[in-house]
């Protein structure tokens, strides 16, 4: 696994560096220290995952991944900051960030990269008992049949947005990972959403109260 380290903090940046390459199956391959080298590394070196932080002076990680991701919707960005803060959260899920982790919890880097390059979005229990709150819509909800959704779809959104992976919704509706896998293809193609993480807003703005 290839990645990109970008944060402004030079001693950060060294210290990212070395936890990240504790394990052999990532290579850092370039670093940089603010939103315009994050793009152009990114440009330069197409990485799996881009680890980048979110203040970096005039321009920040989250103008730095509109660009990126406009431009390769395939990228793949996990956020490593210090800040919970609500704007930062909810900007980051709805340009397509695939995680978004506090620094301080610096033991979830390495996991959270590897579970970010098989396709799981990866966000910190902090972030995730903000999710209802600062999703929470101003618009009437409706019901899950307004939108096509039969129960059992409906059920396992709720799940998705709990953060469960496929193999916990799996265990707790008494299906097969693949199906479970199959019901959220499907899901998210009938409600026109890209991941698991659209879902999850999908799910706060529209369907809960």
């Amino acid at each position: 696994m290839k990645i990109v380290i970008v944060d402004d903090d030079r001693l950060v940046l060294t210290s990212l560096k070395t936890i990240v390459e504790s394990s052999e199956e990532i290579e850092v391959v370039a670093t940089g220290s603010s939103a315009e080298e994050a793009i152009e590394l990114f440009n330069v070196h197409k990485p799996d995952i881009m680890l980048m932080d979110i203040r970096m002076g005039k321009l920040t990680g989250i103008d730095a991944a509109k660009k990126i991701i406009l431009s390769n919707p395939e990228a793949k960005i996990l956020f490593l900051t210090t800040f919970a803060d609500d704007e930062y959260i909810i900007s980051a899920l709805k340009i397509g960030a695939k995680g978004y982790i506090l620094k301080q919890h610096y033991e979830c880097i390495v996991p959270s990269l590897k579970a970010v390059n098989i396709g799981q979005n990866v966000f910190g229990d902090e972030i995730v008992s903000k999710l209802p709150s600062i999703l929470k819509g101003s618009s009437d909800k409706k019901s899950y049949q307004d939108f096509d959704i039969l129960e059992k779809e409906f059920e396992i959104i709720k799940l998705v947005s709990q953060g469960l992976s496929n193999k916990e919704i799996a265990n707790m509706l008494f299906l097969s990972e693949g199906t479970v896998r199959n019901y959220i293809s499907s899901i998210l193609e009938k409600l026109s959403l890209r991941d698991r993480t659209q879902l999850a807003i999908f799910y706060y703005n529209n369907l809960i109260s």
